[in-house]
């Protein structure tokens, strides 16, 4: 099976954590998160690692990018956001511009652009991974 792998390389900061990821060298957007909290649930972001992606169904969000193999974590899913601290719990959310530490803007078009590229590679029966690096 063909694997596919998306980088997302981080700046930690105390209201927020700000992030760009890129595929095949080429940058596809940027992402802000929670501060980065000891990986507390619900108030941290998620640890540095390489995790699979899958398409999770949610009840709040549809269907979303999720990262189901989160260490001591669950329900980690890639959506639209644009305040990490009130809008997220440990989730990533894509951002078109980074407006602040934890805080971005124009979400939902820069999450149709990630969910259009890692879905076209889904479609193609390739697995997808993303390494979150500091």
């Amino acid at each position: 099976m063909n694997t596919h792998t998306l980088y997302l390389r981080r700046k930690y900061g105390e209201k927020g954590t700000n992030g760009t990821i890129t595929y095949n060298g080429e940058q596809i957007c940027h992402t802000i998160e929670l501060p980065w909290r000891n990986n507390l649930q619900r108030l941290s972001c998620i640890p540095e690692g390489r995790y699979k992606l899958q398409k999770t169904k949610y009840y709040k969000h549809g269907e979303q990018i999720g990262i189901p193999a989160v260490l001591g974590r669950e329900a980690i899913l890639v959506h639209a956001a644009n305040n990490a601290m009130k809008e997220l719990h440990g989730c990533i959310a894509p951002v078109t511009t980074l407006t602040g530490e934890g805080t971005g803007d124009q979400s939902r078009k820069a999450l149709d652009k990630l969910k259009a590229l890692v879905y076209s590679l889904w479609d193609m029966e390739a697995e997808v991974f993303l390494v979150i690096r500091g």
